[in-house]
């Protein structure tokens, strides 16, 4: 069985850096043909695709996002983790991490999500 588990701070201030690592067990981050994303569902809003990173190690943002992003991964820990630089109000969300295989092939299909986690970004 497959888990994904989110961690970081629950509030980050203006400006700064959010970070967040996805644990993940049950299953290596390098077995191919899967895919690691982030994704964020902001209040009162639908699900919104951040990026991913691939089993290879690859990457992949959301244009929207882009900019701001980056996604990285430490295979020795099985976990991958988001960073979103100069975060605003606007960044305030659950993000999730979740998984998909071959979406080429099977499409965005995820099988396997992290319980989330809540980002708020205050002063």
């Amino acid at each position: 069985q497959v888990q994904l588990q989110e961690s970081g701070p629950g509030l980050v201030r203006p400006s700064q850096t959010l970070s967040l690592t996805c644990t993940v067990s049950g299953g290596s981050i390098t077995t191919m043909y899967y895919y690691w994303s982030w994704i964020r569902q902001s209040p009162g809003k639908g699900l919104e695709w951040i990026g991913y990173i691939g089993y290879s190690g690859m990457t992949y943002y959301s244009p929207a996002l882009k900019i701001r992003t980056s996604i990285s991964r430490d295979t020795s820990k099985n976990r991958f983790t988001l960073q979103l630089s100069s975060v605003t109000r606007e960044d305030t969300a659950m993000y999730y991490c979740a998984r998909v295989r071959d979406p080429i092939v099977n499409g965005w299909d995820y099988d396997y999500w992290g319980q989330g986690t809540q980002v708020t970004v205050s002063s």
